[in-house]
């Protein structure tokens, strides 16, 4: 399973690591969250990966009041495959994270490998001013925190969404990470095939070196044999580099403005469907095709849209 002639790209429209003042195309309401899923789909994103957020100021927000208007509007108008963060945002406690995937019953939600140190704060070097008071505190406060996610965390959302027919995009942003993975996989928590999705570039977690991606994804290969798939996201500008190298290597990519706000060298990207679109240029340009949100579906052998509760 470890390699496909298929490429599936995931879009992450929003997220909790970027704050609005930091770029006017950042969706917040749940229209232009709705509507930046909708565009990343056509543009040839498979599966396109939910954040909320507050309309009035952007800040992170895990209530299932916050999602239900996009994720109804997503589902009316585009056939991709919904993936649900249970990440939320690193000050959020896990029982306030997992709901909207508890709730919703999505074909995909996310779930994070490890805790962690997961540093914003090096953000403010770039950026000077900001709209919302909660903005400078939010960054600033990532020097003293650790974005908690425990085996008892782990389980626990594993456990939450047993029963929902759920299968995650497993985020890991260290080599430890995957041999936690294992450990769930030993147990019998966590069902081939697994959907790894590797994370580079977080301060506090692996790096963003060449080696590093190849390392990572030896390190899977090893313990996961052929029954994974294997993805990347780079952050910020590392973000089509990555990509790149991970295609190269018959891997699946991850964009969006939840991981990187830019298309090029100082120059902002207008939407993540734009960053669908250049990804999508690298992978025909290697003679390989993008998977359909079906076959999607076939390749991660997801329950399918008709057996989500939203």
């Amino acid at each position: 399973m470890a390699s496909q002639n298929k490429i599936i790209i995931t879009c992450a429209v929003t997220g909790s690591i970027h704050t609005p003042s930091m770029s006017p195309h950042l969706p917040v309401t749940a229209e232009e969250i709705a509507t930046a899923a909708i565009e990343a789909a056509e543009a040839g994103a498979a599966i396109v990966h939910l954040h909320a957020r507050n309309p009035v100021d952007g800040r992170p927000d895990q209530s299932t009041e916050a999602f239900a208007p996009f994720l109804q509007v997503i589902k009316q108008r585009s056939n991709c495959v919904v993936n649900i963060t249970t990440g939320g945002a690193a000050t959020m406690s896990v029982e306030e994270r997992v709901r909207p995937a508890k709730v919703f019953a999505p074909e995909v939600a996310s779930l994070n490998m490890g805790s962690m140190n997961f540093a914003l704060f090096p953000m403010l070097e770039r950026f000077k001013t900001f709209e919302h008071e909660w903005e400078r505190p939010y960054l600033e406060s990532s020097r003293d925190r650790i974005f908690r996610n425990t085996f008892g965390d782990i389980e626990h959302i594993l456990r939450t969404c047993a029963d929902n027919g759920t299968r995650f995009e497993i985020e890991c942003y260290d080599i430890g990470h995957l041999y936690t993975l294992a450990h769930f996989v030993e147990r019998g928590l966590v069902k081939a095939p697994f959907f790894v999705q590797s994370v580079f570039g977080i301060l506090g977690g692996i790096g963003t070196h060449p080696e590093d991606v190849a390392h990572m994804k030896r390190t899977a290969d090893r313990l996961f044999g052929n029954e994974y798939h294997w993805s990347v996201l780079g952050a910020g500008r590392h973000q089509l580099p990555i990509a790149t190298q991970a295609i190269a290597l018959g891997g699946n990519v991850r964009v969006g403005l939840e991981d990187s706000l830019w298309i090029g060298k100082g120059k902002l990207a207008r939407s993540s469907a734009e960053q669908v679109t250049k990804v999508r240029q690298i992978i025909e340009g290697f003679g390989a095709s993008i998977a359909t949100p079906d076959e999607a579906r076939h390749i991660l052998q997801l329950k399918g849209g008709d057996k989500v509760a939203f």
